[in-house]
């Protein structure tokens, strides 16, 4: 089969370039070559900015794939522009929306049914919109596309903590940590290759045009919990601070609008259509894996050490306030 992935370096798309390539298929990978990422070996480079029309259309003519996956398209304009590059390039599109695309709060499990809307997050209230217009596209004009739905996923390097390596080195060094609410909401986390493990039935597969699936584990913790497996493998106690998602919002906007819109509400899925398409799909790697993974890359460099210190005094402050 031969794949075409826009993007492809990235902690979900990378995993998946290498499952794809695992799989003995042909990959292309379109982008400029300047995420500082090696491209995945076997891979074929495809040098272009996708914002670029003139010089994408020439860098693709004569070419066409049996899948056309974009990792780095977030807006209206840019589903728009994929249509007109596309549309007769691929028998099939597949956009990376967000499970943040669901309202809340959501009936549990989630499935791919349930309503969209958030008003909250720009983020994602534009996946929603590429979402539209995709749809429009596929009813008017038959444009082959899957919209897949990642929640929040990470590897190695993609700490799951708000503040990321901040968050991590205050833990280490017996600093409180803020948890929005009261940390007992429910959370998904998946591991990249678990994703990678349910997409790759996605690609070429007829079944799966014109519909839509979120991919995630099966793993359900609470926030609390999330933090303490973290602070548990690297061998100390976690000072959890537990503030509203409000409150948090006066401090900080982007970390404020991604709860308000997203994190703050239980998020637990029901994976079965994924499964229905491919049967074996399990999720194989628990938090507690995962957190190893984290640490060891944390502790093999110092330069994986080094905190945002705007974002660790703003923490500071927040906590500082609002300390009984």
């Amino acid at each position: 089969m031969k794949v075409l992935f826009v993007g492809g370096t990235g902690v979900i798309s990378l995993a998946c370039s290498q499952a794809v390539l695992a799989r003995g298929d042909e990959l292309y990978l379109l982008n400029r070559g300047r995420s500082g990422n090696p491209l995945p070996q076997g891979s074929r480079h495809l040098q272009a900015d996708i914002n670029d029309a003139d010089q994408v259309t020439a860098l693709l003519r004569g070419k066409t794939f049996d899948s056309v996956v974009n990792w780095i398209a977030y807006t209206p304009a840019d589903v728009e522009r994929d249509i007109a590059l596309f549309r007769d390039k691929t028998s099939q599109y597949v956009f990376i929306s967000s499970a943040s695309v669901y309202a809340k709060p959501p009936a549990l499990p989630i499935v791919e049914s349930h309503a969209t809307g958030n008003p909250f997050w720009a983020y994602a209230h534009n996946k929603i919109l590429c979402e539209a217009s995709l749809h429009e596209a596929s009813r008017n004009a038959g444009f082959p596309v899957t919209i897949v739905r990642p929640s929040h996923t990470y590897d190695a390097t993609k700490i799951p903590l708000r503040g990321g390596v901040t968050a991590l080195q205050r833990l280490l060094t017996g600093k409180p940590v803020i948890v929005h609410g009261d940390g007992t909401s429910l959370w998904t986390l998946t591991h990249h290759t678990d994703f990678a493990r349910g997409f790759l039935a996605l690609l070429g597969h007829a079944e799966a045009v014109s519909q839509t699936y979120h991919i995630t584990s099966d793993e359900v913790l609470t926030w609390n919990q999330i933090y303490q497996i973290m602070a548990q493998t690297a061998g100390v106690t976690a000072d959890l601070f537990h503030l509203s998602s409000e409150s948090i919002l006066q401090y900080d906007q982007e970390w404020g609008e991604g709860l308000l819109g997203d994190k703050a509400y239980s998020m637990v899925f029901d994976n079965s259509k994924i499964k229905g398409l491919n049967p074996s799909f399990q999720a194989q790697v628990p938090f507690a894996q995962g957190a190893r993974e984290i640490l060891t890359w944390f502790q093999s460099d110092k330069q994986h050490q080094q905190i945002d210190r705007h974002l660790d005094a703003t923490m500071d402050r927040m906590i500082s306030d609002h300390a009984q």
